[in-house]
């Protein structure tokens, strides 16, 4: 891969401020929507961003191939499970608050892989980049300011929806590590839609939803540029400089996410928050350092 230009780092750290930005516009987009509905609503205007841009550039999609049931399964676990178990956590935590949470995905999808690779084993250094971690996850627990008895459910249910992107990676890892990066996106996303539709129309009432403009503008961002266009870019990014530069955006997530939390949702920062965010990002860059 080529060395990595000013271009180059620029589109990462926009990646991430994009990324990064999708936690405050979930929380406001959440105070009109229910969970199903706002992730339903967010994949469709990914889908249908990731369905064109894969239509112009003549991106055969394999949703509905003979391996449907291993997209399938991604779509559920990788796009639907936690875009629905982060509008609901999202509610009752700050914004920030959820995208520290979410960037502990490569400690778990480091334990995962120890136990379902077999290239991928955990060593000393790796454990500790682990223990490291959940200390740091430890310690936001220990902040009543911003976690207490009244919350503490619905930011572990963030971490359970953090869990499921690394069982979903797994799973990519071991059936669909040679398919089209795009492909895989596109076709995952399509069943997240399918799975979302009726769980939207059984257990909410989507048709009679009565959102703000501000919360609407927020979920039309959420799909059409925090996840589809996201996703394109990551795609562009990683075809270019290839997969340890990209996923460098893991370390720009939770700061773009607590910048706007507290710039624009004037939420509240405490020094335990970035002792938290410190630790917890100096155990990511440990565990990849030595995911050989």
């Amino acid at each position: 891969m080529k060395e990595a230009k000013t271009q180059d780092v620029t589109l990462l750290v926009l990646l991430g401020a994009i990324w990064g930005s999708s936690f405050f516009n979930i929380k406001i987009a959440a105070q009109s929507f229910e969970p199903y509905t706002l992730a339903l609503i967010r994949v469709f205007f990914s889908a249908l961003f990731l369905l064109v841009f894969s239509f112009f550039y003549k991106i055969r999609i394999n949703a509905f191939s003979n391996d449907w049931k291993i997209y399938a399964l991604v779509g559920l676990c990788n796009i639907a499970i936690p875009f629905s178990l982060i509008a609901v956590g999202i509610n009752k935590v700050e914004s920030y608050l959820a995208s520290i949470l979410m960037s502990t995905t490569p400690l778990t999808g480091s334990i995962l892989a120890h136990i379902f690779t077999k290239n991928e084993k955990i060593t000393f250094f790796k454990s500790i980049g682990i223990i490291l971690g959940f200390t740091g996850v430890l310690l936001l627990f220990f902040d009543k300011l911003i976690l207490n008895e009244s919350n503490y459910f619905f930011a572990l249910i963030i971490l359970v929806g953090s869990t499921f992107y690394s069982i979903a990676g797994i799973i990519i890892l071991k059936k669909l590590k040679d398919d089209s990066n795009l492909n895989v996106t596109t076709s995952t996303m399509i069943w997240a839609l399918i799975f979302l539709f009726p769980l939207s129309f059984i257990f909410e009432d989507p048709i009679n939803s009565t959102p703000t403009l501000v919360s609407m503008l927020s979920l039309v961002y959420l799909g059409s540029v925090a996840t589809g266009f996201a996703w394109w870019l990551r795609f562009k990014i990683l075809i270019k400089n290839g997969l340890v530069f990209q996923t460098q955006v893991a370390y720009l997530i939770p700061i773009f996410g607590i910048l706007f939390g507290v710039l624009v949702l004037k939420e509240q920062i405490t020094w335990k928050v970035l002792v938290s965010l410190i630790i917890i990002m100096s155990s990511i860059y440990i565990v990849k350092k030595y995911n050989k």
